[in-house]
């Protein structure tokens, strides 16, 4: 592949599907005629070529939407994107079902990869032509509510801010400031409480009328089926689950109580949460650009191919990591296949969340760019809890180098990432368990969902107490996690990453942190060759759904953490 190292540099127009479609007849004419496994690699090489056409010009318009979520002209392009995806989709789907009862199927393999065709197995159970139009409106749907949240507009003190900006002051040292900071956030969501009310009332009724015409018994199992899990199911994330709340829960409700005696507080409330001594949470020593230069410094002395890598990034633009206007909220990683580079997208806000959410997307974006030459495309990025693991492993392998960031506050910043780490497990599962619900339930009220969310407080986060803060101590917290809307059961993830990402950071602090990087590189390396226990062993960390390894992990940060 040809690097397009410069970002400016990289077109992808709109595809013309009538023409992609007669040239995937072509290449079922080809299929057809194949007479060694070497001639049927070579028609899913042409058309990875394709797929990664349409997943360039995909990604584009997805991200210049996000940079701009008020711009006509991109959401116009997001629009005529999402009405053209199904019909690709239809396209790559029948090629699939021809390569998997192709009589050569065996030999196929044996070339490309044994599981590709296990991934696609599930994307054929996960479509069918009758729900290309629902799939154009849950798109909408969703980025109905992408615009929704980027329109949020505060004034605090003496600030005009956005849900990104307006986050640094939820992380203030002064209580009142904290306090007045989410009053702020929740009244903004009680105003428009009915539109994200209406919004996801509307993609659950989608969702499982889809599941529904496909044949499954509700959206859980298609859910997973689009999340492509092939080597676990539903009852193995129970056992997880359950897991958390009996190694975890106890162990983050005790965190909660001494983070109440360091503040000085008689009881903590949720506007103290984000804090956890009187001094506030440690900040970065310096603007923008003094982080990216300081980023690369830690880059090169960790390792030579991820300090070349981030200098590509940087200098051929492919960072766009100042909060604005207009801007969409959080950070993601996306990639342009025909081009070898991914784009590190997020809201640098002056807190040291900066440094968290930067480390973690680049984390995906080495990974990518290490996978970038695989084929097929379906082995440039792993299923998401195996993409997770490359990001949060590298917050943690990090960790030497804060001090570059926080000079004498790193190791303040050391601890409060290692509990913050911790006590997010528990609100990780939470979000997990309540789409479970809410999708086994498809017809309760948006007060009935609601009601659910407060079960999920009270289960796996029983410290919590909202105070006069009425909205989310109703039950609309859940309404401010994008996952929920625009990425069904895409949650999870986060938890099975980060039990196998703390492997990596005892395996750094107490074994060999030469040894650790070297397997973490590899395990980017492999991509999506594999699914995501095969990923995990293959780096010498245990699955999280391993008896006792939850346990074990947790076990040592208590050590660490003295509790």
């Amino acid at each position: 592949m040809t690097l397009i190292a410069d970002f400016d540099a990289i077109t992808a127009p709109t595809p013309d599907l009538d023409a992609l479609a007669e040239r995937m007849e072509e290449l079922h004419r080809t299929l057809e005629a194949a007479a060694t496994p070497a001639d049927g690699a070579a028609v899913v090489r042409a058309w990875d070529e394709l797929r990664r056409e349409v997943e360039t010009w995909s990604s584009l318009v997805d991200l210049r939407f996000n940079q701009d979520t008020a711009n006509e002209e991109h959401k116009r392009a997001r629009e005529q994107r999402d009405e053209l995806l199904p019909r690709w989709t239809e396209l790559e789907v029948a090629m699939k079902r021809a390569l998997l009862v192709h009589p050569l199927r065996a030999g196929i393999a044996a070339e490309v990869g044994e599981h590709a065709f296990a991934l696609w197995e599930v994307d054929v159970l996960a479509f069918d032509p009758a729900i290309k139009e629902d799939l154009v409106a849950e798109a909408k749907l969703e980025a109905e509510y992408t615009e929704l949240m980027a329109s949020a507009e505060f004034e605090y003190l003496g600030e005009k801010l956005n849900l990104a900006t307006l986050r640094k002051f939820v992380q203030h040292a002064d209580r009142e400031v904290r306090h007045g900071a989410l009053q702020q956030w929740w009244n903004w969501f009680a105003e428009h409480g009915g539109e994200f009310d209406r919004i996801y009332d509307e993609l659950v009724r989608l969702r499982t009328a889809m599941a529904e015409k496909l044949g499954f018994n509700d959206f859980v199992e298609l859910g997973y089926k689009r999340m492509k899990r092939i080597d676990y199911d539903r009852p193995d994330v129970e056992r997880f689950r359950a897991a958390v709340r009996e190694h975890v829960v106890p162990l983050a409700t005790e965190l909660c109580r001494r983070q109440a005696e360091a503040l000085g507080v008689e009881k903590l409330m949720a506007w103290d949460e984000r804090v956890q001594d009187p001094r506030g949470n440690p900040r970065p020593n310096g603007d923008h650009d003094w982080m990216v230069a300081r980023a690369q410094e830690m880059f090169d002395a960790m390792d030579a191919e991820l300090g070349a890598f981030f200098g590509l990034m940087n200098g051929g633009r492919f960072l766009d990591l100042k909060s604005r206007q207009g801007k969409s909220s959080g950070g993601f990683c996306t990639s342009f296949p025909t081009a070898g580079m991914p784009f590190v997208f997020a809201n640098f806000n002056g807190t040291k969340d900066d440094v968290e959410v930067f480390t973690h997307e680049i984390g995906h974006a080495f990974q990518c760019y290490q996978s970038r030459d695989h084929v097929p495309l379906d082995f440039l990025w792993p299923t998401m809890e195996s993409c997770e693991i490359h990001s949060m492993s590298l917050e943690f392998l990090t960790w030497p180098h804060m001090d570059k960031f926080f000079g004498d506050d790193a190791e303040r910043f050391r601890r409060m990432h290692l509990i913050d780490g911790l006590v997010f497990l528990p609100y990780g599962v939470a979000v997990d368990h309540f789409q479970h619900e809410v999708y086994s339930r498809p017809e309760a009220s948006p007060a009935a969902r609601h009601a659910i969310w407060l079960v999920m407080e009270r289960t796996y986060l029983p410290w919590r107490d909202w105070g006069d803060l009425a909205y989310p101590a109703k039950g609309g917290r859940w309404q401010a996690q994008p996952h929920i809307f625009g990425g069904p059961f895409y949650y999870i993830d986060y938890t099975l990453a980060q039990t196998c990402a703390m492997q990596f950071w005892l395996r750094a602090e107490r074994e060999d942190r030469g040894a650790a990087m070297k397997a973490y590189v590899d395990l980017c390396r492999r991509g999506g060759q594999a699914p995501f226990q095969e990923l995990a062993r293959s780096a010498g960390l245990k699955s999280p759904f391993d008896d006792g390894c939850l346990a074990e992990v947790v076990g040592h940060a208590r050590e660490v953490l003295a509790v």
